[in-house]
């Protein structure tokens, strides 16, 4: 029976006849010269394996033709082709068969194409449909981006023009000014979408500065076919991955990113949105933040606190992002908000106020800050009282609605004994409230009615505070400690478990120790079981009780808290039980925190036990930890394998861009080093680790011009780590040039630094005049530093006044250092005066530990006493040359 020729089986059995009866003649390097045009080697050898179909037959009938032709020269054209088939050399080269077969193959591949493409597209619609299926179940749902509509996105309304309408509620969006920011995020969002790309971009500002305005204005880079989805929080994000709503050519909309990010659902959203900015784009989500809530969302755990990280994936998340500073004032572009207010009246109308903070102004921040420091009318001291006690509730850690509930039994506290017996208790929440919900300059209220996330009208019996509200009372009421009516009517009303967690959490460090017992009570009652567990846990491990602890740990850990699977997988190491330690240190990483397998591996490896501690690291790296990658490729190029390190590295930089594995490659590899550099200078890394490539691969010119470059575009910070690099090289001449250039910039920290240069050097005078100018301009740390040369310098008052000066404005750390210069001079009511204002104001330093015997019972009338504190990391301070 003749058998039916397969095109790829007589390919291969070419090639061997070629290999076995020619001796390898004609070579494929003389075969891939004869084709015009010729072809590749590789292609050749390619064919004649049978693993590649030519595209088009004359090209492989030239070389089958030259075999053929070698087949005669050697006499083997009778010869059998194999030992199986029967068939000649010569039936095998014969042209008429190769030309059917290479027709039958192309007319076989060209209907398996067809079909797949076939199958493809029936399996794309009813994934589509599926999606569909699963979208229409979304309550926040996809809608074309040029269908919503500034006020729907979150813009802040502006003061109306002149004359205003008494009583009126119109949404005034007065014309934009563009900034040098503008163009730099509309170039960036352009090219994502040109390239397909999948992009995080972070706008980040303070409250009231245009990061919602310029946010909506870069949609206009979007091209008409865009969605843009807006969730109402992190659960409905959540929902929206899951139902795959956000594909290609959509915007995800993330205003006030830390209401999707900072809770245990926001952990879950973060590490669910940062597998989405690895898959098809163009993909764009556009998120605003304010620097404080960026600061706690992206600062690591101090070291050896990694078990405790709450911020993990949104940290490493936030690592991807592009980031837009935007400045706080206009005081660089005033004549351009001149020639606009002259066509636009609520432009006209902020100039006239004066100042430079043109976009507060228009949102009325001032006003609403002026209308509760001085309340006016019988009831305004009970409604600032409500204002005062909301301020408090989102300091520490409250999320979304506050309920009126909370706000009437808190209140009382914040009043004296003279001011609620003047209050008529009849009526006294209704006015109040009223006062509190006052609506200034027709744009605003103090406190603001929640509206319904799936119907019209406001959500009944909760309100919120205005964002430049909550703002204003982070930095003015931080060294206050609320009342007792204040943490009572947490427990009580608020239901978030989340937010009485870190009410809880807060309570404990201002040594409220009864309230935080109920706060943590509430919170396992609503759900987060595990805080408390965690508490009871750590508490009985520092009462010595480790049976105890380990048991609530567990019980910790099957409420699905990741941090007690951490402590477990300590204890177990402390005990001698390094395979149990592994094992939950890898279940810790399953639940999305590979720290502790990280912490595990470096004490093995500093152990002497390398083989293990590889083992672990990967098992981190595995788990998204960039640090462990990095840790990797240092133990790879130690054990003389430079190509597993430089693999590894780039990988660090690529997941997470990650500077610090590839920088160590230079010393080995200048030339790869500067071109990996040059290559990865075109990603989109923060600007200062931009720099830093640019000076560590030898190009310091390069380096500085891409500094002052981006100092110019506003953000001085690249300017400031070139030079920290440059004084760490000890180039201090160099260094203080580039402080210099960046303070020029208004960077409050290269003024820092060159203070500490000019103290190094002996010139006190110089060192304090720097560090008065950093303060002036808005430093609290540049504050804590006068506050101590002041103590050094014999000045206690003054110390202490600009101590308390740093606490009120967010440093409450300022305030031991001097408690500790009080008492070495002999002054005991004076330091436990600064021991106790600390302690209000949730100082996590151990002061206590510095006065033996002394611990601050009484701090409120409950008689709630104080706990452990613990000492927070130092801020290193780069000195200049002694």
């Amino acid at each position: 029976m003749s058998r039916t020729p397969d095109f790829f089986e007589d390919l291969r059995r070419v090639g061997t006849l070629k290999k076995a009866l020619l001796g390898g003649r004609p070579s494929d390097n003389a075969l891939a010269r004869i084709p015009r045009p010729a072809v590749s080697r590789d292609t050749v050898g390619a064919w004649l394996r049978g693993q590649r179909f030519p595209q088009q037959l004359e090209p492989l009938w030239a070389v089958l033709e030259e075999i053929l032709a070698e087949c005669a020269r050697q006499d083997v054209l009778d010869s059998a082709a194999d030992e199986i088939s029967g068939e000649s050399v010569a039936e095998l080269l014969a042209e008429g068969r190769w030309r059917r077969t290479w027709r039958a193959e192309r007319q076989r591949r060209t209907q398996s194409n067809q079909e797949d493409a076939e199958r493809q597209q029936a399996r794309k619609s009813l994934e589509d449909e599926e999606r569909r299926t699963r979208q229409a179940a979304l309550v926040d749902r996809p809608r074309p981006v040029r269908s919503w509509t500034p006020k729907r996105l979150g813009v802040h309304p502006a003061i109306p023009g002149h004359p205003a309408t008494p009583g009126g509620t119109g949404f005034a969006l007065p014309a934009y000014v563009p900034r040098p920011h503008d163009e730099g995020l509309r170039t960036r969002l352009s090219a994502a979408v040109t390239d397909g790309e999948s992009l995080l971009v972070v706008v980040r500002g303070e409250s009231c500065t245009g990061k919602t305005r310029t946010a909506v204005e870069a949609l206009t880079a979007m091209p008409d076919d865009f969605h843009l989805l807006f969730p109402a929080d992190a659960d409905s994000l959540l929902a929206m991955l899951a139902a795959d709503a956000l594909g290609p050519r959509t915007v995800l909309w993330l205003n006030e990113a830390q209401h999707y990010l900072d809770s245990t659902a926001g952990e879950a959203a973060s590490a669910a949105l940062l597998r989405r900015l690895d898959g098809e784009g163009p993909f764009i989500v556009l998120a605003t933040l304010w620097p404080d809530h960026d600061k706690a969302l992206t600062t690591a755990p101090a070291p050896g606190k990694e078990h405790g990280d709450p911020h993990r994936q949104a940290r490493t998340l936030l690592a991807q992002a592009h980031y837009i500073y935007l400045p706080r004032s206009f005081a660089d572009h005033l004549d351009a908000v001149r020639r606009m207010a002259g066509h636009d009246a609520s432009l006209a109308s902020a100039l006239e106020a004066g100042g430079t903070d043109v976009t507060q102004i228009l949102a009325a921040g001032p006003d609403l800050v002026a209308h509760y420091e001085y309340p006016e009318g019988p009831h305004g001291i009970s409604g600032q009282a409500l204002v005062s006690a909301a301020m408090d509730a989102y300091r520490l850690g409250a999320t979304g609605p506050l309920p009126l509930a909370f706000l009437h039994d808190a209140a009382p506290g914040y009043l004296t004994g003279g001011e609620r017996a003047a209050v008529d208790t009849d009526d006294w929440f209704p006015e109040a409230l009223n006062h509190a919900q006052t609506r200034i300059k027709q744009i605003i209220r103090p406190l603001q009615n929640v509206p319904h996330s799936s119907r019209m009208g406001a959500l009944p019996g909760v309100v919120s505070l205005a964002d430049y509200l909550q703002q204003h009372g982070r930095r003015s009421r931080q060294p206050l400690c609320p009342p007792a009516t204040f943490w009572n009517a947490a427990t009580r009303h608020l239901t978030s478990p989340d937010g009485l967690a870190r009410l809880a959490e807060a309570a404990y460090k201002r040594h409220r120790l009864r309230h935080a017992a109920d706060l943590y009570r509430a919170a396992a009652d609503a759900g987060n079981t595990s805080a408390l567990l965690l508490l009871l846990a750590e508490m009985r491990e520092e009462a010595g009780d480790r049976q105890g602890a380990e048991r609530l740990y567990r019980a910790a850990a099957d409420a699905g808290n990741t941090k007690a699977l951490a402590h477990l997988a300590w204890m177990r190491e402390e005990a001698g039980d390094p395979e149990g330690a592994e094992q939950l240190a890898r279940h810790a990483a399953d639940a999305g925190d590979p720290g502790t397998l990280q912490l595990l591996a470096e004490k093995w490896e500093e152990a002497g036990d390398r083989q293990g501690a590889e083992r672990l690291y990967r098992a981190a790296a595995d788990a998204r930890s960039t640090k462990a990658l990095t840790r990797l490729a240092g133990m790879r190029e130690e054990a003389g394998d430079p190509e597993g390190a430089e693999q590894l590295a780039r990988h660090a930089a690529d997941d997470a861009g990650n500077t610090s594995a590839p920088l160590r490659l230079e010393v080995r590899d200048r030339e790869g080093a500067e071109g990996f550099h040059r290559a990865a200078a075109g990603k989109a890394y923060p600007p200062a680790q931009q720099v830093e490539m640019w000076e560590r691969a030898g190009d310091p010119e390069g380096a500085e011009r891409l500094a002052r470059h981006t100092a110019d575009a506003g953000d001085p910070r690249a300017l400031v780590q070139l030079a920290s690099v440059r004084g760490q090289a000890g180039d201090w001449q160099g260094a203080e040039r580039l402080y210099r250039a960046a303070a020029d910039t208004g960077s409050t920290w290269a003024l820092i630094q060159l203070g500490s240069m000019r103290g190094q050097a002996g010139d006190w005078q110089g060192a304090e005049r720097l560090y008065r100018a950093a303060a002036d301009a808005g430093d609290i740390y540049a504050l804590t530093l006068l506050a101590r040369m002041r103590g050094q310098a014999g000045d206690p008052e003054g110390a202490e006044r600009l101590a308390r000066q740093a606490a009120a404005a967010g440093n409450p750390d300022a305030l031991p250092p001097l408690a500790g210069m009080r008492e070495e001079a002999g002054d005991p009511e004076g330091a436990e005066r600064l021991w106790r204002a600390a302690a209000n104001t949730g100082c996590l330093w151990d002061a206590f530990n510095e006065m033996p015997g002394r611990w601050p019972y009484g701090l409120e009338a409950d008689g709630s006493a104080s706990g452990p504190w613990e000492q927070p990391e130092p801020r290193i301070v780069v000195s200049g040359p002694s």
